[in-house]
């Protein structure tokens, strides 16, 4: 694959002006329709109501919202003017957004009112209660020095705040020659998108991502599907995380194909719109894909336009893929591995592989990217078959970590190679296995213990719809083996059983010593279970039934 030089605004202009009538979004529960040609205006436009507020090149924008319409809009609008996109978990509280504010150096700050039990609004109110009396546009914030707008996404009215409407406004009193001067000035090398780290091992750090990293990823992602501008990808995982702003719109984008979209996750909505729209792609984590196929209105719908997607985000249950190929029509399903830093795709499998090799890796190499295994205590590369670190160097590898040079240092190392913390091994045939987390590896009386090997097994349990293992702090041994089970609706089991069948199948130290039954996981909003949240969680069950720990 070649490499592309485009910024994300002028890859947004080749197809606004060689195929203006395509669509490119689509949410079907509005009927509202945007064609490359009337996005691209659109985008111009609030361009434009940026720039008239002060926000130029080098800002920071944080957008902090679910996959509400506007979204899009201010990715390629901040991109056009050289201004930095800070995505913003949108379950994110108070004390998490006071320091991202800080941390990212915010200039103006674009958000919606709520999002399930958060009120966004109050919120930013206590934060900055200057913006009830301080006039838009001209806010001082002892607190938040480089804090200087608030943005509302949506027509209500809000003190101190712009809304969408006002900012569109504004920016028709902005000549297009000013905005095209702009442009000029954006180098597709630039930082275009900053995204936290999503948090499974503690505290977020600022990624920094340019327009190369991002699109030239999501062009070769397309590529691994097939993909052409016919494509219509349903995009039901979150924009703020890489997953939504990369695997998928920049997939599409560079394919000029079109994107149907849902705010949130909800199943049905998900099911009924893939047959509405007629998608032929469909993304999600593991937990999104159980959900669908478990629904009791699954049979009622027209899947058999699909066919390619990814399922990624987590490692992939192999019974939960072979069900979505049968069952769902989608034959040339994907995984995609790789992490925030490498923007996000590192290796990937590709439709032309079996099923079996879809099922059980996570594929080669993406295109232009090196990938190998390290020994993490040498550096040195691991043979065939050894377990090592994951680490990737190429085009995909992030600019840094905004702010912290150490981190940065650390996690790319001075031969180029940026370390995932994820364990893994190549096999012979060139495709790579994921074999755990650095960090989720339990270790028993000096037994290592990686959680996917346990969990594999018992998902052979009919019963079982998820698993996760992780430690449980032992004062004899370290730590023990615990499995959280969710069962499938209407099954039971015991922990007995579980023990039972696994007892001469796996090695005794892996048979897990405590079995926990939960109604869900601990997740991040983007889909991904948060391990280091199990181990207190097992604890704390297992004081409330009286278990001693040993």
């Amino acid at each position: 694959m070649q490499l592309i030089d485009y910024t994300l605004g002028g890859i947004l202009e080749k197809y606004a002006f060689e195929t203006p009538e395509q669509e490119f979004m689509v949410y079907p529960d509005r009927n509202l329709r945007f064609t490359y040609s009337q996005f691209n205006r659109r985008v111009d436009q609030l361009a434009k109501g940026l720039m008239y507020i002060g926000v130029g090149q080098g800002d920071k924008v944080g957008i902090w919202a679910n996959n509400v319409p506007d979204w899009l809009t201010f990715m390629f609008a901040t991109a056009k003017i050289g201004a930095v996109l800070v995505t913003i978990n949108t379950n994110y509280k108070m004390a998490e957004l006071e320091y991202l504010l800080h941390d990212a150096d915010i200039h103006t700050l674009c958000m919606i009112g709520n999002y399930r039990d958060s009120d966004y609004v109050n919120m930013i109110f206590e934060l900055v209660p200057e913006l009830k009396n301080q006039p838009r546009g001209e806010l001082r914030s002892p607190k938040f020095p480089e804090l200087k707008n608030v943005v509302f996404i949506g027509p209500e009215k809000h003190r101190g705040m712009f809304n969408t409407a006002e900012l569109m406004l504004l920016g028709s009193h902005l000549d297009d020659l000013e905005l095209e001067e702009m442009k000029v000035r954006v180098n597709c090398h630039d930082v275009v998108n900053m995204q936290y780290t999503s948090g499974t091992t503690g505290f977020p750090k600022g990624v920094m991502l340019s327009h190369h990293n991002i699109l030239n990823n999501g062009k070769a992602t397309g590529e691994c599907m097939r993909y052409t501008s016919a494509e219509r990808l349903l995009v039901c995982v979150p924009f703020f995380h890489c997953f939504g702003c990369v695997l998928a719109l920049c997939a599409v984008v560079t394919h000029g194909a079109t994107m149907v979209i849902t705010e949130d996750f909800d199943p049905l909505m998900v099911l009924a719109s893939v047959e509405k729209e007629k998608c032929t792609a469909l993304y999600g984590v593991p937990t999104m894909f159980i959900a669908e196929l478990h629904h009791p209105m699954f049979d009622m719908f027209d899947l058999s336009t699909l066919r390619t997607g990814i399922m990624a985000g987590a490692l992939c249950p192999i019974e939960t893929m072979r069900q979505v190929m049968d069952k769902m029509n989608m034959k040339d399903v994907i995984s995609v591995y790789g992490l925030t830093e490498s923007s996000p795709g590192m290796t990937a499998t590709r439709t032309h592989n079996s099923p079996e090799l879809r099922a059980t890796t996570v594929g080669f190499e993406f295109p232009n990217v090196e990938v190998a295994v390290l020994d993490p205590e040498t550096g040195e590369e691991c043979p065939d078959n050894v377990q090592g670190e994951m680490c990737c160097r190429g085009y995909n590898v992030m600019k840094g970590y905004y702010k912290n040079e150490e981190a940065t240092r650390k996690a790319i190392d001075e031969n180029g190679w940026l370390h995932s913390g994820d364990l893994g091994v190549r096999g012979e045939d060139g495709f790579f296995r994921i074999t755990g987390r650095i960090k989720d590896m339990i270790i028993r009386g000096g037994e290592n213990i990686y959680p996917r090997e346990i969990e594999n097994y018992l998902f052979k349990m009919e019963q079982i719809e998820a698993v996760e293992v992780a430690g449980i702090p032992s004062p004899k041994y370290g730590e023990q083996v615990c499995a959280f089970i969710k069962l499938k609706n209407g099954h039971s089991l015991t922990p007995e059983e579980v023990q039972e069948f696994c007892r001469g199948q796996i090695a005794r130290y892996k048979v897990p010593k405590y079995v926990l039954f939960v109604d869900g996981f601990p997740m991040t909003a983007s889909g991904k279970i948060q391990k280091y949240k199990l181990k207190d969680l097992g604890v704390q069950m297992l004081r409330e039934q009286g278990v001693e720990l040993i």
